[in-house]
Parts: C-alpha cells; sequence; structure tokens
C-alpha cells in the first residue's frame, strides 16, 4: 500500500457582535478549523501561515508555531478541532492560508486551508 499525506481542512465561522464596533470600524470574527489526517500516516502539525484579505484588499499575513498553542499529532483519520479568532476593519473579509506538517517518517508536507469568507449581517444606520 502507498503511504498517503494529506489532511483536510473545515471551517465555520461566525461574527462576534459583542466584540465588533460599527463606529469603530472594528468587525470581529470566530472561526473553528477541523483538520482531519486524511493520510495513513500519522503526521504532526508544526507551523501556520494565514492569509486574511479585507473588502479593500488590505491584506494581512500571519505566521506562527502550531495553533493556539499547540502541535498536534494526528493519527491518520483523527481529528482536531480549534476556535480562534481575527478582526477586521471591514464588514467582510477572506482567509486562506496552509498548515506545515511533518509525517512521524520525516516527510513534510502542506496542509491547504481553502478560502472562506467572514462576514457580518448588515448593518443598519
Amino acid at each position: 500500500m502507498a503511504v498517503v499525506y494529506t489532511f483536510s481542512v473545515q471551517v465555520e465561522t461566525a461574527y462576534l457582535e459583542s466584540q465588533s464596533s460599527v463606529e469603530e470600524e472594528r468587525y470581529a470574527f470566530s472561526y473553528t478549523v477541523t483538520i482531519t489526517n486524511t493520510g495513513n500516516v500519522a503526521a504532526q502539525l508544526i507551523s501556520r501561515h494565514w492569509v486574511i484579505t479585507d473588502a479593500d484588499n488590505q491584506v494581512q499575513e500571519v505566521k506562527g508555531l502550531g495553533v493556539i498553542g499547540e502541535q498536534p499529532l494526528l493519527q491518520p483519520n483523527e481529528q482536531f478541532t480549534y476556535t480562534s479568532g481575527t478582526v477586521l476593519n471591514t464588514v467582510f473579509g477572506q482567509m486562506q492560508g496552509s498548515y506545515q506538517v511533518v509525517a512521524v517518517d520525516g516527510i513534510q508536507f502542506e496542509a491547504i486551508i481553502p478560502p472562506f469568507t467572514l462576514t457580518a449581517p448588515r448593518v443598519l444606520h
């Protein structure tokens, strides 16, 4: 059987009204990420790279070790779920990125985080 190195990534988002301020152009969002080892070898998430783009095409890049202070080691078919957040200056934006992963046999690979939308409900003035 061939060795397969893959993680799948799924994201759910939420607008955080209590942490947002229309007057200050501050829009807070949470995102819950579920990472699944869809390969057939155990692998550890080492680092992350996010590209966050707001509606004005202002881009922030975030790089760092692990996620929420952890570097989970996932066995085949095992999942890891965490919640984090970001703040935009516009009512909507987009995030995408990747995780850098190392399998227990030393092979490094990248798990792509597909683009997802952050959007606040319509705000009336």
